[in-house]
């Protein structure tokens, strides 16, 4: 977010460009908590450069692959990462990005203790401590990942790792919730005036699917939900859910099962037009072809039927944000299938990349929530918002 403002002046210049109901989500403690935690993630980015040697590695100019084989890296599977990694530094004038694709690094690099915005947010709100935690963890699997020791699937979804991922997907974390929420307000808009079933996809531990149907109760709708269909491809995540809504919503007729948006949604009992809204929330970046992806989704949609992804969103090409830190690792974010010109790489899409791939694909009428194009001028680190659209 730019220097020049302070938290007050930018937070009255974000609250007369977003909708009314919005306005209470992005107050002034979540704008400071994600401040800090940009800056923790940016300090643990500085030390995992220093720790696999990537900073000696790029005193000379080279693209992220060269430097990856000079710091002894697997080129092929870590290009992407420390492409990540320098163009991060970089935004804080620590790596210079020469503009063909080459990163140098030609100072040496500061030991910044990362505690030290922990403990503020600690202070300012303990609730978004669970990003921390989850952070870390993964800061410290960055060197044997990137080595090759070991893969990121398999690193950061060990056991004995499942409980911060729980404490991270939490609607009682202010910094993931926040997806949720706003993901839980553009459903509710989309939902049709005559309702209709819903199909979540990727549904995870269910705090997805709890603040929608509680959108839904407050604004007197919930009773239009004639079915809803949590859906999760991770057996671990989906017995979660399945607890964590047994009995929540008693007038809802719902059901869950695995789904893998990877394959045919019929595979998974999902009959053709069945729904009248088909919600994600951070999931679909993950499709390893989106085009399959929203051709099942769109296959799954009645006609007229809407189609909303709450997302983290790119607010530029090529530009990293930060909640790519906890994801980078695994090969399902990082290496989807290429789709120019809307999707050139992995990770998150820009609002315009998701536009594009919809109109692509089939849909009609998308459109970016809030106006993300004109909330970047003056937030670059707004990275949140929802896409909606029709099935044409």
């Amino acid at each position: 977010m730019p220097a020049d403002l302070d938290p007050g002046a930018r937070g009255d210049r974000l609250a007369a460009l977003l909708p009314t109901e919005l306005i209470p989500l992005f107050d002034d403690r979540f704008d400071a908590s994600c401040t800090l935690f940009e800056e923790y993630v940016h300090r643990l980015a500085l030390r995992v450069v220093l720790a696999t040697g990537l900073d000696a590695a790029a005193r000379e100019p080279g693209t992220p692959a060269a430097i990856a084989v000079r710091a002894g890296l697997d080129a092929e599977r870590t290009a992407h990462v420390v492409r990540w990694l320098l163009a991060t530094l970089a935004l804080t004038g620590r790596a210079t990005h020469l503009g063909d694709g080459r990163f140098q690094i030609s100072a040496a690099l500061p030991e910044l203790d990362p505690e030290e915005p922990m403990r503020a947010q600690e202070r300012l709100d303990p609730s978004a401590l669970p990003s921390y935690r989850m952070a870390a963890a993964v800061a410290d699997l960055y060197p044997e990942v990137l080595r090759g020791a070991v893969s990121g699937e398999a690193a950061l979804f060990a056991p004995d790792r499942i409980g911060a991922w729980f404490e991270y997907f939490s609607n009682d974390n202010v910094i993931y919730a926040i997806s949720n929420r706003l993901g839980a307000i553009a459903a509710g808009s989309a939902m049709p005036d005559g309702g209709g079933a819903i199909l979540e996809l990727g549904g995870g531990l269910g705090s997805g699917t709890v603040a929608v149907l509680e959108r839904l109760e407050q604004t007197g709708r919930l009773a239009a939900v004639r079915s809803y269909r949590l859906t999760e491809i991770a057996p671990s995540f989906l017995r979660r859910a399945q607890r964590r809504l047994a009995g929540r919503f008693p007038g809802v007729p719902l059901a869950s099962g695995r789904l893998d948006m990877d394959r045919p949604f019929a595979e998974a009992g999902i009959e053709e037009g069945a729904f009248a809204l088909v919600y994600a929330v951070n999931t679909l970046h993950v499709a390893r072809d989106l085009a399959f992806t929203f051709g099942e989704v769109r296959r799954a949609l009645a006609p007229g039927g809407a189609l909303v992804l709450s997302e983290c969103l790119r607010p530029f090409p090529g530009r990293p944000i930060y909640v790519e830190f906890l994801f980078n690792l695994l090969e399902a974010f990082r290496a989807p299938r290429p789709m120019d010109p809307w999707r050139p790489d992995g990770g998150f899409l820009t609002p315009e990349g998701w536009v594009a791939a919809l109109e692509a694909c089939g849909f009609r009428d998308a459109t970016a929530y809030p106006d993300i194009a004109c909330i970047r001028e003056i937030c670059p680190a707004f990275v949140v918002g929802a896409i909606t659209a029709v099935r044409a």
